[in-house]
């Protein structure tokens, strides 16, 4: 498993922009896929965007696609979540994961702390 350390959250405006950062421990980084997920108050988890561990494949859900891109600096054991054109719908506790297989599923091995992404409208 990876330690994984999420930053870069905070307050915007609607329309704004933030890069999220997840630093991870461990060697053998690029070596994992690495996601992006996120939690609304009383919503359930869901899915935001997925890596490849060599950074040559991604893939972004839908609601966030176009607005939000994934990005990794395996020199720097770094995954990034750029933000544009933030919604207030897109507050929620952000979260990175790791795993050793690509997938957009919840079931990743290895899971940060979070960060609070809050958009006023």
């Amino acid at each position: 498993q990876v330690q994984l350390v999420e930053s870069g959250g905070g307050l915007v405006q609607a329309g704004g922009s933030l890069r999220l950062s997840c630093a991870a421990s461990g060697r053998t980084f690029s070596s994992y896929a690495m996601g992006w997920f996120r939690q609304a108050p009383g919503k359930e988890r869901e899915f935001v965007a997925v890596i490849s561990g060599r950074g040559g494949s991604t893939f972004h859900a839908a609601a966030v696609k176009g607005r939000f891109t994934i990005s990794r600096d395996n020199a720097k054991n770094t995954v990034y979540l750029q933000m544009n054109s933030l919604k207030p719908e897109d507050t929620a506790v952000y979260y990175c994961a790791a795993d050793q297989r690509y997938k957009t599923t919840m079931d990743f091995g290895s899971w940060g702390q979070g960060t609070q992404v809050t958009v006023s409208s």
